[in-house]
């Protein structure tokens, strides 16, 4: 596998949620690149596109992690690169977006989603998933 398809970039305004996934993905051999603002991600995936990216939902508005998301799909050059949403929407706000079948993680322009907290065996599974 290509450095590029090892890469993984977490996006959370919360530190602890990006140090321990860091932690935790990088002792699986991963390169991970951490930031805790969507549009300083998304301006770094442009120049360097990583195999996956992890975001949160809720950061500098309610919906970044859809807009990362949205732009990382609208634009040819990125499509390709997995994404995974995790979210405390519902613990925080009590809005409930849990996908309830591919169709509405198409919508969110997902390949998986988690409420948090998210099991960090769960969240490795799909990354190796997607990975794979």
């Amino acid at each position: 596998m290509t450095d590029k398809g090892r890469t993984i970039v977490l996006v959370d305004d919360d530190r602890d949620f990006l140090e321990m996934n860091r932690r935790l993905l990088e002792s699986r051999g991963y390169r991970v690149r951490c930031f805790s603002e969507p549009g300083e991600a998304l301006a770094a995936v442009r120049k360097e596109p990583p195999a996956l990216v992890v975001t949160d939902l809720m950061m500098d508005a309610l919906d970044s992690g859809f807009s990362l998301a949205r732009e990382l799909r609208d634009d040819p050059t990125l499509a390709a690169v997995a994404i995974i949403i995790v979210t405390a929407a519902a613990s925080q706000r009590g809005f409930d977006f849990s996908p309830e079948g591919p169709e509405d993680l198409a919508a969110m322009r997902a390949d998986a989603y988690f409420d948090k907290p998210v099991s960090p065996q769960a969240l490795l599974a799909t990354v190796e998933e997607l990975l794979a």
